[in-house]
């Protein structure tokens, strides 16, 4: 029972969408460092002090993650999802 609860936690939070190895010890690997990223992200929002829910932070870290902004910055923008609408220093690859 305590295993399917497990399971079902990492299946709602970690956003494991495919793993990368097929072996007992890549599973294991990979699950390691999905839940070492989600405390680490967990202690950055709450030394930081940043209102909203953990979830809504690391929808934000996914959408902003290689854009050269302060967290703070990023978490100020009311539209996470179009990123033509803030100056960014990215390149565009391309243009549809």
């Amino acid at each position: 029972m305590a295993g399917e609860l497990f399971f079902k936690w990492i299946k709602q939070h970690l956003r494991i969408k495919a793993f990368y190895g097929t072996s007992e010890n890549a599973v294991k690997t990979q699950l390691w460092i999905a839940i070492s990223v989600y405390l680490l992200v967990a202690i950055v929002k709450k030394r930081l002090a940043l209102p909203g829910s953990l979830y809504t932070f690391l929808q934000v870290l996914s959408v902003t993650m290689f854009e050269k902004m302060p967290i703070s910055q990023a978490l100020q923008q009311k539209d996470y999802t179009n990123p033509q609408l803030t100056h960014s220093n990215q390149l565009i690859l391309f243009e549809f």
